[in-house]
């Protein structure tokens, strides 16, 4: 089934429901767009921070302690 067919039943079948079944079926689709945009941001974030330079440093960041510096060892 074409998506333009999808929805085209879709809306026959809301066609038949009560005003409340309709705002539970609208409440459901608002659900789920805000879930995509909220992906699309999660992702964008994810992007702009492994691309951003504001991090580099933690990278390039020299060693502070060596090994002889623990002064008790656990085996």
């Amino acid at each position: 089934m074409s998506r333009e067919e999808l929805i085209n039943e879709t809306v026959e079948k809301l066609r038949q429901l009560s005003d409340s079944r309709i705002q539970e079926v609208s409440d459901y689709v608002s659900f789920l767009a805000c879930k995509i945009d909220d992906k699309i941001i999660s992702e964008g974030i994810k992007t702009l921070a492994s691309t951003s330079k504001s991090f580099e440093f933690l990278q390039n960041e020299e060693e502070l302690y060596q090994v002889s510096d623990i002064k008790e060892q656990y085996q």
